[in-house]
């Protein structure tokens, strides 16, 4: 439907990739440019399956978070300052 609007490119955008049953089929067959998700879950056999599949390592920002919880500092420091 995106697409049909007007739109030129559809992106997804999750946080944890749980792609089970016919997940996979259905995003090779759809018309999403991307599919970025999280590696709070491995996905390197789903990655091999769905070339759309992009994964973004989060593991520096958690350790960050985790360190800043336990220091008592802010955490939502770490949304102000994201580089892009």
């Amino acid at each position: 439907r995106l697409v049909s609007a007007g739109a030129t490119k559809v992106y997804a955008i999750l946080t944890h990739g749980i792609f089970s049953g016919p997940a996979i089929s259905r995003i090779n067959n759809a018309c999403f440019e991307a599919v970025v998700v999280t590696n709070t879950i491995p996905q390197e056999d789903k990655m091999k399956q769905c070339p759309k599949i992009q994964v973004i390592d989060i593991s520096m920002i958690l350790a960050e978070a985790i360190r800043r919880t336990h220091n008592g500092e802010s955490v939502s420091y770490l949304f102000s300052h994201v580089p892009l």
